[in-house]
C-alpha cells in the first residue's frame, strides 16, 4: 500500500528539525500511541514504521539525499505527490499514522478500499476489526475537517459512507451512532449549502428542500417545541437566512403545507401568497390570503385584512376593516398622510407591501406600486368579475388610483426606542425574532390576565414602523416565531374551509408522570387504530408506536404493512422511510430489524401533541439479494424522543431524534 505522505509528515516533524529534538519527537509518539482499542499488532507495527521514518532522517547522507528527492519531486508540478511504499502486514499501523498527521479522508478511504472484495480481511480477523475501527474513526475526522472547510455536503456523504460501511459489516455500534449524530448535526448547514446554490441547480435544490422539510418536521413545526438539538434563538437565526435562499412560490409550498400545525406557518404562507398575487399581477392568490387570515380566527388582523380587501378592490370592507381595527397611534400616522380616508388606505397598504411583504424572496423583485397593480387587465376583470354586487373602485380605463389622494410622502417610523423584538436591525430582514423585555411582559400578561391583554402589555408606537403589520397591526394575533417560543399553539373547533389555530399558553399545568410501561412479556393485543382518542393514555401510545415500528420493519424488510401507514406517521415519516427503502432497493439489499420497547414515559402532553421519551432495544442485520447475511448483526440500546400530533381526530407519529 503507499500512503500519500513523506517521512517527516509522518514522523511529525519539519526539514529543519535537529537530530536530538528528532529523536524526542520520536519516543514522544511512541510513548503517546492511540488508546481507541487497536490491537498490539497495529501499535507495534505504527511504532516499526515511526522508527523506520526516523533512522532514515538520523543518517545525515540518506536523509540529505532523500531531501534531494522532495525537492525535485516538487519541481515537477503539483500532479506529483511524495508516498511511502508500506508492507500489507503494517498498512493498518500506517493509515493510523495517516490519521494522525492530519489526512483523515485520505486515510478513511484508503481503509474502506482494503475493506472491499476482493482483498477484504477474513471476516472476524483483528485486522479487519483495526480497519473498521480506523476507518470510523477516520470518518469522523474526515467530516469535521470538511465542516470547517464549508463543505457541507462532502462531510454529509463521507458520513453516510461511513454509516453504510459499518453497518455492512455489524460492527462499532457506538461509533455508528456517533457517525449519525453529527450527520443529524449536519442538516441545517446542508439545507443552506444546497438552497444556495443557482437556481438552476434543480436536483441539488430539490434535496435542500427535502432535507428542510425533514427538519421541521422533527422539530414538530416552525416553532420546535419537539426539538432539544436546536434551540429557538439558533433555529431562529438559522430561518432567517432560509428565507433568503427560497423563491416566492417555494415558500408558499412550504409555509402552506406547515400552516397545519404552525400558526408562524400560517401566517408566513399568507404573506408569501400576497407577495406572490401582488407581483404577479394575480388577485385569486391575495384572495387565498385573505380567506386564511379570517379563518385563522386570530384577533388584530383587521389592518391586515384592510390591505388585502383594498387589492382585491374592496374600498368600503377595506374601510370597515381598519376603522375597526387600527390602533390609535396607526389612525393618526394615517391622518398625517391625508385627509382622504382612501389615500390613507393606500399609503398603509403602500408601506406595509414594501416594508413586510416584498421583501425576502429570491427571485422576487417589485416595488409597491398601486397604480400599476390596478391598471393591470387581469387584475382589473378580477375585480369586475368577483365583486359586481358590492363596492369597488370606479370603473375606469385608467389606473383606478390616479385621482388627487393629496398624499403627503411616506415615512416609516423610527425604530423602536426599547430595543424590543419589533425593531428591524437592518433594511435586508423581514422580522426580527429578538426582545427578551418584551417575551418577559407577554409572559407576565398571561400570567395575570391570560391572551386578552396581550394588546395592552404591547409597546406603544407614535406611528406605524418599519414593521407596520407585524409591529402594531397583527402585535396579538400574528404568532411569530419569537412569540411561539412561548406559546403553545392548538386547534378549536373548525371554521369555514379550515382549521383556525388558537394560542395557549406554552407552560400549562404539568401533568403527573407515571411510572414507565414494564416490557410486555407476551404479545400485545392487536392496537385499536387509528387511534382517535382525545388524551390516549400511555399504553395507546405505546400501542401506536409498536404498530410503527412493526410495519417500518416490514417495509425495510421488502414486505408490506398489515396497517396502512398513513393511519400511524405523518407524510414527512412515510417519505423518509420509503427514501431508506429505496436506498436499499438500490443497493439489493434487505434489513431485518427487532425492536423492543423497555420503557416509555410522557414527558409533554396537551390537545394535539404529545411527546414521549422511549427506551428501545435495538437489533438489525443486514441482507444481499440471495437474503444472506451481511456482516454482524448490530445491537444497541437507544433512548428516543417521539412526538406524536394529532390532526384530522388521528395521533400519528411526528418526528423522533436521540433523547438529552
Amino acid at each position: 500500500m503507499e500512503l500519500p505522505i513523506d517521512h517527516f509528515r509522518l514522523l511529525g516533524v519539519n526539514p529543519t528539525t535537529d537530530l536530538q529534538s528528532l529523536l524526542r519527537t520520536l519516543q514522544q509518539r511512541i510513548d503517546r500511541a492511540p488508546d481507541q482499542g487497536f490491537t498490539q499488532e497495529t501499535l507495534l507495527a505504527r511504532e516499526e514504521l515511526l522508527r523506520a521514518s526516523a533512522d532514515l532522517l538520523s543518517d545525515s547522507s540518506r536523509r540529505q539525499a532523500y531531501e534531494s528527492d522532495l525537492t525535485a519531486l516538487a519541481g515537477s508540478g503539483p500532479a506529483l505527490m511524495p508516498a511511502l511504499d508500506v508492507p500489507t502486514s503494517k498498512e493498518v499501523g500506517g493509515l493510523l499514522l495517516l490519521l494522525e498527521a492530519g489526512q483523515a479522508y485520505e486515510s478513511f478511504e484508503l481503509a474502506c478500499r482494503a475493506l472491499q472484495p476482493p482483498q477484504t480481511p477474513a471476516l472476524g480477523s483483528t485486522r479487519e476489526a483495526d480497519l473498521a475501527l480506523l476507518a470510523g474513526l477516520a470518518c469522523l475526522a474526515a467530516a469535521v475537517d470538511l465542516h470547517q472547510q464549508r463543505r457541507y455536503e462532502a462531510a454529509a456523504q463521507t458520513l453516510q459512507q461511513g454509516q453504510h460501511l459499518l453497518q455492512r459489516m455489524g460492527q462499532l455500534p457506538a461509533i455508528r451512532q456517533q457517525l449519525s449524530d453529527e450527520l443529524d448535526g449536519l442538516r441545517p448547514y446542508r439545507v443552506l449549502d444546497l438552497l444556495s446554490r443557482n437556481l438552476t441547480a434543480q436536483a441539488e435544490r430539490a434535496e435542500g428542500l427535502t432535507l428542510l422539510e425533514e427538519l421541521v418536521a422533527r422539530r414538530g413545526g416552525l416553532e420546535g417545541f419537539g426539538d432539544t438539538s436546536m434551540g429557538p434563538e439558533e433555529f431562529q437565526a438559522f430561518f432567517k437566512q432560509i428565507r433568503a435562499f427560497l423563491t416566492v412560490q417555494e415558500q408558499v409550498d412550504l409555509f402552506s403545507r406547515w400552516a397545519e400545525a404552525s400558526a408562524a406557518a400560517d401566517f408566513l404562507a399568507s404573506t408569501a401568497l400576497t407577495a406572490s398575487g401582488f407581483a404577479q399581477r394575480k388577485p385569486e392568490r391575495i384572495a387565498a390570503a385573505r380567506e386564511r387570515l379570517e379563518a385563522s380566527g386570530q384577533d388584530g388582523l383587521q389592518p391586515l385584512l384592510a390591505c388585502l380587501h383594498l387589492l382585491l378592490g374592496q374600498v368600503d370592507k377595506a374601510r370597515s376593516a381598519f376603522e375597526q381595527g387600527a390602533t390609535p397611534e396607526l389612525k393618526r400616522w394615517a391622518e398625517q398622510q391625508s385627509s382622504d380616508s382612501l389615500a390613507q388606505l393606500c399609503a398603509y397598504c403602500r408601506d406595509w407591501l414594501a416594508r413586510d411583504v416584498l421583501p425576502g424572496y429570491r427571485d422576487l423583485e417589485a416595488d409597491p406600486d398601486l397604480e400599476a397593480y390596478f391598471a393591470d387587465r387581469d387584475v382589473q376583470a378580477y375585480v369586475e368579475q368577483h365583486d359586481r354586487t358590492s363596492e369597488r373602485l370606479p370603473a375606469t380605463t385608467e389606473s383606478p388610483l390616479t385621482w388627487d389622494m393629496d398624499l403627503a410622502p411616506i415615512s416609516a417610523a423610527p425604530a423602536n426606542p426599547s430595543g424590543g423584538f419589533l425593531e428591524q436591525e437592518d433594511e435586508d430582514e423581514q422580522w426580527d425574532w429578538d426582545g427578551t423585555a418584551w417575551l418577559e411582559s407577554l409572559r407576565e400578561a398571561w400570567d395575570s390576565h391570560g391572551p386578552a391583554s396581550w394588546m395592552e402589555r404591547m409597546p406603544k408606537w407614535q406611528c406605524p414602523s418599519r414593521r407596520t403589520t407585524t409591529g402594531v397591526a397583527v402585535a396579538a394575533g400574528v404568532a411569530l416565531l419569537a412569540v411561539a417560543s412561548i406559546v403553545r399553539l392548538r386547534s378549536p373547533a373548525p371554521g369555514p374551509g379550515r382549521t383556525p389555530i388558537a394560542v395557549q399558553p406554552v407552560a400549562p399545568p404539568a401533568l403527573p408522570i407515571k411510572p414507565p410501561l414494564p416490557v410486555k412479556a407476551t404479545p400485545a393485543a392487536e392496537p385499536s387504530l387509528p387511534l382517535r382518542e382525545e388524551a390516549p393514555s400511555e399504553a395507546q401510545v405505546q400501542a401506536l408506536l409498536e404498530a410503527w415500528l412493526d410495519a417500518k420493519a416490514a417495509i425495510l424488510a421488502g414486505k408490506d404493512s398489515r396497517i396502512p401507514l398513513e393511519v400511524l406517521a405523518r407524510p414527512s415519516q412515510l417519505d423518509r422511510l420509503a427514501s431508506e427503502r429505496d436506498a436499499d432497493q438500490a443497493r439489493g439489499e434487505t434489513q431485518t430489524i427487532s425492536t423492543d420497547i423497555t420503557k416509555l414515559v410522557i414527558n409533554e402532553r396537551d390537545a394535539n401533541r404529545i411527546a414521549a421519551t422511549v427506551g428501545l432495544s435495538y437489533t438489525d442485520q443486514r441482507l444481499n439479494a440471495k437474503g444472506d447475511p451481511q456482516g454482524e448483526p448490530s445491537k444497541m440500546e437507544l433512548r428516543n424522543l417521539y412526538v406524536f400530533g394529532r390532526d384530522g381526530g388521528i395521533w400519528r407519529l411526528v418526528s423522533f431524534q436521540k433523547a438529552p
